[in-house]
């Protein structure tokens, strides 16, 4: 897993997206959203407009992409997800990491040294090997991580 840093060849900043950033931003509930809930669901807008339109930039796994569509293809056309996810996979500013049985054993391992869960800990294990400091999540597990800050804050 070598390559990317936590600044790229061109000294931009590189960040870890997870999958809840594309569910709070896409996804329609069905019920009032309280007052923090909508703050997480604007400022997940505002995550996802600036990877489309190219001014982040960020890693992810097909892991997490695969938790986006589980979750939002009970609330989103299949098109509409396939558009989503074929764009991610083919723009420059985002870099999805393959996963073998073997990398998510290793995470599994982790997670349960780490009290997380095998997806979470996916998202260690290549922060770390990518040397990524920051991630995209509203999960507050990675505070608890040294090393690692989760964005954004509220």
């Amino acid at each position: 897993m070598g390559g990317i840093r936590e600044e790229d060849s061109r000294g931009e900043r590189v960040r870890f997206l997870d999958a809840d950033v594309f569910i709070y931003a896409c996804y329609k509930p069905r019920r009032q959203l309280t007052q923090k809930e909508g703050q997480m669901k604007e400022l997940a807008k505002r995550i996802v407009s600036d990877v489309s339109q190219g001014r982040e930039r960020v890693v992810t796994t097909v892991v997490h992409l695969s938790e986006v569509v589980s979750i939002l293809k009970h609330g989103m056309p299949a098109e509409d997800l396939a558009r989503l996810i074929t764009g991610l996979l083919t723009m420059d500013n985002v870099e999805v990491h393959g996963v073998s049985g073997e990398d998510y054993l290793a995470a599994a391992e982790l997670g349960k040294e780490l009290r997380l869960d095998p997806n979470d800990a996916l998202a260690v294990d290549v922060m770390r090997a990518r040397g990524i400091t920051e991630i995209y999540s509203f999960g507050r597990d990675f505070e608890k991580i040294e090393g690692i800050t989760g964005l954004p804050r509220i």
